[in-house]
């Protein structure tokens, strides 16, 4: 039977020499064994694909990415996002408040350091401001964490600690890219295993309308009108009459999908939490453990969310998930299974148990703006994108 994850579990696992957690789940389609999946797309249209050796057998079987590191680790962010909106957990958000936006054509919801790409060094935060005015990039929060790296991960930690669990490469000047690089040490991805499946897809979009192909329609903003010469386009260039359609994206049948994550305890091992840049061996042990907390914490509450991936995709293990942690080579690894009842608990403690060593974080939601320019540039580009789409002028 799995024990139960607890904090002195957890803290002697990231003191001591465990390599990660790691969890295996095999999935299947929700319509049942066998039925179709769509994976995701790439350039061109084309799925990722790629040979592998499933263990015991001697031939390698053909497999596709069902879901990406990247795609996964957002997919774990929305379900922290979710556990902070619902009063669940209560860890730090930078929030830019969007509402300006109603006006434009088509409004923006909130975004926080949840939801961008870049995380704390993403260019939405930059280049918002503080209720003083104040650009975030100039402000005393990003001062703080300019100069933040494995050695002193500290200023990360406070504002934005997700960024050191599921990666960012940044600073406040230059975000996506330059700057101080934290390692993924979340990093998990959905494969289907032994596929088969067409390669070709056909069919038609029926218009109930019956509109024909004979008739020309000479588009015009918002609308159209009929042609009566030669300068028109076929009903089906405006989305009307029956549609042909073709594509190498025909879906896939798969004997079983696979779920792989990783928390790795080495990766943490690596962030220094020092105070006022003097090290500290319980700091550091503290806010490792809260990290991988939070790792536990994001990637179960992910799990009970559901795998819904996309259309025609949504996936169902096979049997409950389980976690395993990587302790002593050659040895069996120890099994544990928790909720995400448990894994907000075990978060809550771990938080608790940094406070107590002089480790804590922001508390209060951090609000941002949109900057004036930053709002021109939302407007403006979504008159080009209705421009460019036939809606514009």
């Amino acid at each position: 039977m799995a024990e139960k994850i607890t904090l002195l579990q957890l803290q002697k696992a990231v003191g001591g020499s465990a390599a990660a957690f790691r969890s295996v789940t095999r999935l299947q389609p929700v319509g049942g064994e066998g039925d179709k999946l769509f994976p995701a797309t790439y350039s061109e249209g084309k799925y990722a694909t790629e040979k592998r050796r499933i263990p015991g057998e001697a031939e390698l079987v053909d497999c596709v990415l069902l879901n990406s590191v990247q795609s996964e680790a957002n997919h774990a962010e929305l379900a922290l996002k979710d556990a902070v909106d619902g009063g669940e957990i209560d860890i730090p958000v930078i929030e830019v408040d969007l509402s300006k936006t109603a006006e434009f054509r088509k409004p923006l919801a909130n975004l926080t350091s949840l939801d961008v790409p870049h995380r704390l060094a993403d260019a939405i935060l930059r280049d918002s401001v503080l209720g003083d005015g104040t650009r975030f990039q100039a402000s005393v929060h990003a001062k703080s964490w300019s100069r933040a790296n494995l050695w002193n991960a500290t200023p990360v930690y406070e504002l934005c600690p997700t960024a050191l669990l599921f990666g960012m490469w940044g600073s406040p000047d230059k975000p996506g890219g330059l700057g101080s690089k934290f390692e993924r040490a979340y990093v998990s991805e959905v494969v289907a295993v032994d596929i088969t499946g067409p390669k070709d897809r056909f069919g038609f979009r029926i218009d109930p309308l019956e509109a024909r192909n004979k008739i020309l329609l000479k588009p015009s903003d918002g609308g159209f009108s009929i042609s009566q010469g030669k300068d028109g386009v076929k009903p089906s260039e405006l989305n009307h009459g029956n549609i042909l359609f073709e594509s190498t994206n025909a879906g896939i049948r798969c004997r079983y999908a696979e779920q792989t994550t990783v928390i790795s305890l080495g990766a943490l091992r690596k962030l220094r939490f020092p105070q006022e840049m003097q090290n500290d061996a319980a700091r550091d042990k503290a806010g490792r453990t809260v990290l991988a907390a939070l790792g536990l914490c994001a990637a179960v509450l992910a799990s009970e969310r559901g795998t819904s991936l996309r259309s025609r995709c949504h996936l169902w293990p096979e049997a409950p998930r389980q976690w395993e942690l990587l302790e002593v080579p050659g040895q069996a690894p120890r099994v544990f299974a928790i909720s995400g009842e448990e894994a907000v608990a075990l978060l809550g403690e771990a938080v608790a148990a940094a406070k107590a060593v002089g480790l804590g974080w922001m508390e209060e939601k951090l609000m941002l703006t949109p900057s004036p320019e930053l709002l021109d540039l939302i407007q403006r580009s979504q008159e080009v994108s209705a421009a460019d789409s036939g809606g514009g002028e």
